[in-house]
Formats: C-alpha cells, sequence, structure tokens
C-alpha cells in the first residue's frame, strides 16, 4: 500500500536548462512584488498608524528576508511550476494543497476590486473627481480585463516588466525629488493611534509584499536553479525594501498629516517634488499598471478555477477552459462577479475604502504564506539555513495573521467549505456506481 504523504520523505528534484538568468530572474522577481501596493499603501499605512507605520513598513522589509529565503530554498531544492500548492501537497496531502487553491481563487476578486480602486483614486486626484470617479473607474477597469480575458487576451511578460520599471522609476523619482520639501517636525506625535495601529498597519502592508512565493512558479525555467535562485531573491529583497522604505519615509515626512488622507500619495509627492503634469503621468501609470496587475490575476485565477473543477476540488462545472490554450469562461465569469460584488460591497456599505478589501486578501495570503512556510519545515533539510527561515516565517506569518481580527473569518470560512465540499464530494464519489462500460480494478491492484 502507498504511504500517506506524511511518511514519505521526498526527495530534492534536480533540474535546469531553463532560460532564465540571475538578472533576469531579479527583474521578474521585482516585477511580482511592485505592484499596486506602492502606489496605495503608503497612505492607508499612514492613516492606521501615523508616523510610527515607518516601523511597520521595515518589519514587512525585514519580514520578507526569511520568508523569500524559504520559497528561494523550496524553488531550488524543488523546481516545479506548481509552485507553493506543490510543496503544501508534497509535505501534507491534498487536502491541505485544495485549501491553497482555494485561497488564491476566491481572494483574487476582492484584491482586484481594491486594485481597480487604487486606480480609480488616481483618476481622481489627475482629473479633479470624487467618488463616483473612483468607483466608475475601478467598475470600467474590471469590465476591461474581463472582456480581455473572455476573449483570451493577455499582458506579456515583457509589458508587465515594463511596468513595474516604470512605477520603480516613479518611486524612485517622488522620493528623490521630494526630499528638500521634508520636515522632521513631521514625525510628531510619532505614534497617535498607539503602538497597537503599528500592527494593524502591517497587516495591511502584506498586500504590498505578497509575491515573494510567485517565483516559485518558474523555479524550474531558472538556467542554474540551485546558485541562481538564492542570488535573484536576495537582489530582489534589497530593490524592494529599498524603493517601499524610500517611499514611505518621503510621505511620511513631505506630506505629514495628509499622508494619511491622500488617496494617491504617489502623485503627491511628484506634485511637490517636480511638478507640471505629474498627476497626469501618474494617473497614467497606475492605470496600466493596475490593468496590467489584475488581467495577470484574473487570468491565473480563472485558470485555477477550472483546474480545480477538473480535478474535482471545485465544481467540476468550472472545468471547461483547464486544458492549455482553452479559455476557461466560466471561471471567468465568476472571477469577475465576484470582483464587482465585492466593489459594490465597499461602495454601499464603506464609501469606496478599498482597506476592508485590503485586509480581506491579507488573511487569505497569510494563510498560504503559513501553510507553505510550514511545507518548507516538513520538506527542508533540519538546521539548514533554509529550514531556520521557514521556522522564523511560520511564526512570523502566524503572528501576523493574527493582526487582521475580524477577517481572519475569511480564511477560516474558505477553510471550512473547502473541507466541507471535499468531504461531500469524496462522499458523493464513493456512492456513485461504476459505469456499465468501465472495468472494474481489483483491489489488491490498486494496493
Amino acid at each position: 500500500m502507498v504511504n500517506s504523504a506524511q511518511d514519505v520523505k521526498p526527495t530534492p528534484v534536480r533540474q535546469s536548462g531553463g532560460q532564465v538568468t540571475f538578472v533576469q530572474g531579479t527583474a521578474l522577481y521585482v516585477g511580482a512584488v511592485l505592484g499596486t501596493g506602492a502606489i496605495a499603501l503608503p497612505a492607508l499605512a499612514a492613516r492606521a498608524a501615523g508616523p510610527a507605520s515607518l516601523l511597520a513598513w521595515l518589519g514587512m522589509v525585514l519580514m520578507s528576508i526569511p520568508l523569500a529565503a524559504t520559497f528561494a530554498a523550496l524553488g531550488s531544492r524543488y523546481p516545479d511550476s506548481g509552485g507553493v500548492s506543490t510543496y503544501v501537497r508534497r509535505a501534507f496531502g491534498h487536502r491541505p494543497a485544495a485549501l491553497v487553491g482555494w485561497c488564491f481563487y476566491l481572494t483574487v476578486p476582492p484584491a482586484m476590486a481594491a486594485a481597480a480602486l487604487f486606480g480609480g483614486a488616481y483618476v481622481a486626484s489627475a482629473t479633479g473627481g470624487g467618488t463616483a470617479t473612483v468607483v466608475g473607474t475601478a467598475a470600467l477597469l474590471i469590465a476591461t480585463v474581463t472582456i480581455a480575458n473572455a476573449f483570451g487576451l493577455r499582458v506579456s511578460g515583457r509589458l508587465a516588466l515594463m511596468l513595474a520599471g516604470v512605477l520603480a522609476t516613479l518611486l524612485l523619482a517622488a522620493a528623490i525629488t521630494s526630499l528638500p520639501h521634508a520636515r522632521w517636525d513631521n514625525l510628531q506625535p510619532f505614534a497617535p493611534y498607539g503602538w497597537s495601529a503599528v500592527a494593524t498597519a502591517a497587516a495591511l502592508l502584506v498586500w504590498s509584499f505578497s509575491g515573494w512565493e510567485a517565483m516559485t512558479h518558474l523555479s524550474a525555467d531558472f538556467r542554474r536553479p540551485a546558485r541562481d535562485i538564492p542570488r535573484t531573491t536576495g537582489s530582489a529583497v534589497a530593490i524592494v525594501g529599498v524603493l517601499y522604505l524610500a517611499v514611505a519615509a518621503a510621505s511620511v515626512l513631505v506630506l505629514g498629516a495628509a499622508a494619511g488622507e491622500s488617496n494617491a500619495p504617489l502623485a503627491d509627492l511628484l506634485a511637490i517634488g517636480v511638478g507640471g503634469p505629474s498627476r497626469v503621468i501618474a494617473a497614467a501609470v497606475a492605470v496600466l499598471l493596475t490593468l496590467g496587475v489584475m488581467n495577470t490575476y484574473q487570468a491565473g485565477a480563472a485558470k485555477l478555477g477550472a483546474a480545480l473543477g477538473r480535478d474535482a476540488a471545485m465544481p467540476r462545472w468550472l472545468a471547461p477552459g483547464a486544458a492549455s490554450g482553452e479559455v476557461p469562461l466560466r471561471s471567468v465569469g465568476v472571477v469577475a462577479a465576484i470582483a464587482g460584488a465585492a466593489l459594490a460591497g465597499v461602495t454601499l456599505l464603506g464609501d469606496a475604502d478599498p482597506e476592508p478589501l485590503v485586509l480581506l486578501t491579507t488573511g487569505a495570503f497569510m494563510t498560504v504564506y503559513v501553510l507553505g512556510a510550514a511545507a518548507a519545515v516538513r520538506l527542508l533539510p533540519r538546521r539548514s539555513a533554509g529550514w531556520v527561515s521557514a521556522l522564523i516565517s511560520v511564526i512570523a506569518a502566524a503572528a501576523l495573521l493574527a493582526t487582521t481580527g475580524r477577517y481572519l473569518l475569511w480564511p477560516l470560512g474558505l477553510a471550512a467549505a473547502c473541507l466541507f465540499y471535499l468531504y461531500v464530494s469524496s462522499a458523493a464519489a464513493r456512492r456513485r456506481p461504476r459505469s456499465d462500460d468501465r472495468p472494474s480494478v481489483p483491489d489488491d491492484v490498486v494496493r
């Protein structure tokens, strides 16, 4: 009889011959992490904790080191396109792996709605519009990427990297050009909402740092995974950390109390440091970046939903389109419908404030991180550098997951729904009679 996943010690998979080099990998990694959070999270964090939000930014950069090192160790030792889901399945079996899929698939839609609101805020800043402009732009962005994915259109990898490069340039320009307007007085009072608010700000900032697991899906494509993935990871952590800390510091020191009130902090910094049509430029970049990120995530989530349906981890109604080259129209529609419902919900109940959607996303993403890091603790050699990083990551991710408060109910609800669905579908499969045209397989052959 085949042993369970817990009884088998997986052996490392050694693959090479891919095309991704160290420089290309660094660019891809930075592009995966440096996304829409950079255009909005400095303001949300400042609103939550004031100048003390800088401690949250620093803490998240420091946490990124062991977290990124954990996924780098997994990627270099077990290069596989399945990423975190594969590692969780290797370590704990198919049920926790299915939960990873549920967390990603059902959390991408509210994340899309939040990203769309970020882009809408920049359009409103450039045009002088209000909430109606923000929500209208957000709805248009969701509709645009849905139509694109329904026709199988994708944002190319080169275009996504170009947009990330433009964003990195704007972040650096905003921080440097606004620096002469910085005032140390803006650091007082440092913790106007108390020190516990730093944890709340850190929970929001998970959005900005999600993506460290993304490169595990490309680990098998590296030319020399064991050597290049750790180097790529170290370079990306340094670049992303410097950019985020620079913009966060500029937002607090330059904008002061207005940092927490701004819906478009990058545009405000550029307007102060550069002037001219900087708000229009920032809005254009924000919209293009948001479209690229939303398109990529909806495409990935829709394909994942179809695969989950095909593998009976979700209703089989979602399965059409799971094969390579096919368009998962049903899954695209489900993702779009949930994203639209999330946008309508925060518009009607929260004046189009994206913060609840960000915290909802944080809870699910941190659940994936906890499971991924726990899988690394089980899979990696004990007391190795990767194993120690994984142990630190499990503790840090679990602590950060707890800071999401009531939004922790979302991943808990997903876990309960996933396990219940798997139980019901498994019971139904056992009760289903064998097809007459399918020969039965003797039990001893199965064993």
